[in-house]
């Protein structure tokens, strides 16, 4: 049904268009094709928790300045702008923000814009859920980014593949090609999910849940291969701390798995020493405002100046300390490591917890029981947990020759299908399902597509 939609439009906005002969074969072909594109991403952001706007970006000189790698040669300037313009003529999108640039601050922003009430009755239309119907091309997809810092921004840099790299993204294609073999959603009431949706726009630095982002991207920063290299744009890193028990995977429950204070382990590790029993953040304050102390430890990993002055994201005013004596009591309770802060140790620790993340997800992708990263924790399912550990475990004794504490999250009880005496609860499930009708529509989705 999505594609006769967008055999429908393609149609509307060719008749209403004002041309003097018909486009070459191959530019009819790039019209088409940023057409999909651009219904497609209106799809998606319709049904992303909150509502999503799309993004266009309308300067010329982006679609072929793009290193290639990264770029969607399908998409050219001429025929996305002819393909967006037809989208507003025809009033299926309308603009909510126009997109500028400025060229003395080098700040800027993209248009943006969604879908009006007419395409939205059109997409509510349609069969299943796009990140079911609309299937992926790993071959077209370039999932080993490189980014550094140019004119003050994070933009991605080209570079040239070794056997490291080729090795990292064929890596990259077995794990998410068994992603795509599994469904990975969030079992919430359906009355819950505009409350959700209400609590992530509260949240400026938080991206909408979009359940069609169900692959993995490894993305490498500051110009080298030897930092960063962590796993982003999974659609449940998005999730906050206290609906993640919510996520389901293959309709099942899941439990999480975290490394306890991995960077502090490793850091004392690769100094040939051991952190000891004692938490690394709760040590500096007596047990005191361990939040504050353990985003205070990262900063000075992070940072390769000797940061005289508190992080802006550090909201001092919570304690009764300056920066500067929590900064001096951190480097005496870690006096062992003393070394490394302040050195820009952060990113090449970043590397060494990405290796060994990447040594976890080839394990579960292997046993074909997958599991989800967030960080230095994995999500998977109840029955697959003691297994989870175990690779967990394994993983982090084979980058360093010891062993790390490995703690497990809260989870949430499935509800029971039978009563004590064996016989079904139907009257309950079939409230259950009413209560989560949206969730157990998508699952039903998935499973008639397989």
């Amino acid at each position: 049904m999505f594609e006769q939609l967008v055999k429908e439009v393609i149609s509307d906005i060719s008749q209403r268009e004002d041309r003097q002969r018909n486009r070459r074969d191959d530019a009819q072909q790039h019209f088409e094709y940023a057409v999909r594109y651009l219904l497609t991403d209106l799809w998606k952001a319709s049904k992303s928790i909150p509502f999503r706007e799309s993004k266009i970006n309308r300067n010329r000189n982006y679609y072929s300045s793009q290193p290639e790698r990264y770029r969607d040669s399908n998409l050219t300037y001429r025929q996305v702008i002819a393909a967006f313009e037809g989208l507003l003529n025809l009033r299926l999108i309308e603009i909510t923000r126009e997109g500028y640039y400025d060229s003395e601050t080098l700040a800027g922003e993209l248009t943006r814009f969604v879908a009006t009430d007419e395409l939205l009755e059109k997409m509510n239309e349609l069969a299943g859920h796009p990140a079911i119907t609309l299937k992926p091309n790993f071959l077209e997809e370039e999932f080993v980014l490189l980014r550094n810092t140019r004119d003050g921004q994070k933009r991605l840099i080209d570079y040239v593949d070794t056997p490291k790299t080729t090795e990292y993204r064929n890596n990259l294609i077995k794990i998410n090609s068994e992603y795509e073999r599994h469904w990975f959603d969030l079992r919430i009431k359906d009355v819950e999910v505009s409350k959700l949706a209400a609590r992530l726009e509260k949240d400026e630095t938080t991206l909408p849940i979009d359940l069609s982002k169900r692959f993995l991207y490894r993305i490498f920063t500051q110009g080298s291969f030897k930092k960063g290299g962590r796993f982003y744009r999974g659609w449940w890193q998005n999730v906050p701390k206290e609906y993640r028990p919510y996520i389901t995977i293959d309709e099942g429950f899941t439990s999480e798995y975290d490394y306890s204070q991995l960077n502090p382990h490793m850091l004392y590790y690769s100094m040939n020493k051991k952190m000891g029993e004692e938490d690394a953040y709760s040590r500096v304050l007596d047990g005191e405002h361990r939040d504050i102390v353990k985003q205070a430890f990262n900063a000075m990993i992070q940072a390769d100046t000797q940061l005289r002055a508190c992080p802006e994201k550090i909201d001092i005013d919570k304690i009764d300390i300056s920066w500067i004596d929590l900064r001096e009591r951190i480097l005496i309770a870690h006096k062992p490591i003393a070394s490394l802060f302040f050195q820009g140790t952060g990113n090449a620790m970043q590397f060494e917890d990405s290796q060994i993340i990447e040594n976890i997800l080839l394990q579960t992708t292997d046993s074909k029981t997958p599991a989800l990263p967030i960080h230095d924790s994995f999500i998977t399912r109840q029955q697959y947990a003691s297994d989870l550990e175990e690779m967990m475990r394994r993983a982090f004794h084979s980058r360093f020759g010891e062993d790390i504490p490995v703690s497990s999250e809260i989870i949430i009880e499935p509800p029971r299908l039978f009563k004590d005496d064996g016989t079904p609860r139907t009257d309950e499930m079939a409230v259950e399902d009413r209560e989560h009708s949206k969730w157990l529509d998508r699952n039903i989705s998935w499973l008639h597509s397989k």
